[in-house]
């Protein structure tokens, strides 16, 4: 419940494993604090989380109970979290740097069209401007366009990704004894 006594609405990600070398790269040596995560884990949560129409996210692991270490799985919690809050911070700042280079051709290309409809606009110009007016026009246009695909299409791309790494940044994170031992 949140604090208006409200239920929240929340998605659980269920992932059955054997141990707690399932959630890590095979190839990884480290602790568990800073091991790499599994790209199987990685594709199944991606996969599971694009599916969760809730904000909120139960990431849950379902484990024998006799693999259990309630050690260990606080020092996991840890380190998915700061996995995905990595890639979080990551993601948004690429996300500006898109939004910022998409603003910066758009502005480009009005510039370059304006630059060329000033240069053109005038019957008596020598040639050399009417030639700069004639290579501003495409640049212009060019510019103008990428920056909108920039804004429209590039960035609606990273939104799903950046959508998974938020909720699961933030998502509780459990582990359970599986059924069958």
């Amino acid at each position: 419940m949140d604090e208006n006594g409200d239920t929240e609405k929340t998605s659980e990600i269920g992932l059955w494993i054997d141990d707690y070398e399932s959630i890590f790269s095979d190839f990884d040596s480290r602790p568990y604090s800073r091991k790499l995560l599994s790209e199987d884990l990685l594709s199944e949560i991606n996969r599971e989380s694009k599916e969760a129409r809730e904000e909120n996210v139960e990431l849950t692991f379902i484990i024998p109970k006799k693999e259990r270490d309630s050690r260990k799985e606080k020092i996991i919690k840890k380190r998915i979290r700061r996995h995905f809050k990595i890639h979080l911070l990551s993601l948004e700042k690429s996300k500006r740097e898109l939004i910022g280079q998409g603003l910066l051709f758009f502005f480009f290309g009005l510039a370059f069209m304006a630059l060329a409809t000033f240069l053109l606009a005038d019957d008596g110009v020598t040639y050399l401007i009417k030639f700069l007016g004639v290579l501003s026009e495409p640049a212009g246009w060019f510019l103008f366009w990428e920056g909108l695909n920039l804004l429209i299409f590039d960035l609606r791309k990273k939104l799903p990704e950046l959508d998974v790494y938020r909720k699961i940044s933030k998502a509780q994170i459990t582990f359970i004894n599986s059924e069958e031992e």
